[in-house]
């Protein structure tokens, strides 16, 4: 198995576990994770997914000792496992456990957190190897400021973990010492939210901004009622009144 899949107390964690090409994006390794992807979001005991990798490396992009023999790309499953994870209704923060290169920055970007060791480091590298960021542009676009989108895609230029926090690509870059409490804060915080209402919010995030003002005031004034009445609703407005946890927050893991 090159993908891993482990679920404890709502956090279903997948770890790509290719450490001997630096996690490459192999078409075996793309079709298990989409798997992987496909089977956490399914589960409605999964509320939350953490995306890592074993060894040094987060992921070093594309295989490209699978492509060289034809010369074609290989895409497999890649653009399904970056739309899986864009698309996820729960929320997805990726764990860094290292460096990450080209492809391996398009997962990156996917994720809705992502949280990297401050020893780490970057580089969209496909300009100096005579290709172009194509499908990691539709997420990577999405995060980074444009001229530091420009930069870096322009010049393959490798690039440090604060500085990938200052553009957009990280959410926070920490000593490695403190990956996992790190890691840890935010998906604890995330199981406190209802999964209707992340799921909701994960669309507004993205959706709103591009609406005329008196458009999204209208239909934010529509959802905002509609939430508040909804049965998720009713139960987090109980739940807060008579200072209980909601039901939807798993119960603490014994171990």
């Amino acid at each position: 198995m090159l993908v891993g899949l482990e679920t404890r107390g709502g956090v279903a964690t997948l770890t790509l576990d290719s450490p001997a090409n630096r996690n490459a994006l192999s078409t075996r390794l793309l079709a298990e994770l989409q798997d992987a992807l496909a089977t956490a979001i399914g589960d409605d005991a999964t509320r939350v997914l953490v995306l890592t990798g074993t060894g040094p490396v987060f992921c070093s992009g594309a295989d490209l000792k699978e492509q060289a023999p034809s010369g074609a790309p290989v895409t497999g499953a890649f653009p399904d496992v970056l739309r899986a994870i864009w698309e996820s209704p729960k929320p997805v923060v990726c764990r860094l456990n290292g460096t990450a290169r080209a492809g391996g920055l398009g997962l990156v970007a996917a994720c809705d957190f992502a949280i990297a060791p401050d020893t780490a480091t970057f580089a969209f590298s496909e300009v100096r190897l005579g290709v172009v960021p194509a499908m990691i542009a539709v997420t990577v676009l999405r995060r980074l400021d444009p001229r530091a989108a420009a930069e870096y895609f322009l010049t393959g230029e490798v690039f440090d973990a604060a500085r990938a926090v200052e553009i957009g690509l990280l959410t926070r870059a920490v000593p490695p010492g403190d990956l996992d409490p790190a890691v840890a804060h935010y998906t604890g915080m995330l199981l406190k939210g209802g999964p209707e209402s992340l799921a909701i919010t994960k669309q507004l995030v993205r959706t709103v901004p591009a609406l005329p003002v008196e458009e999204g005031l209208r239909r934010m004034a529509d959802l905002s009622a509609e939430r508040f009445t909804s049965p998720e609703g009713q139960e987090g407005i109980r739940a807060f009144m008579e200072k209980r946890p909601a039901s939807w927050i798993p119960p603490r893991d014994p171990s």
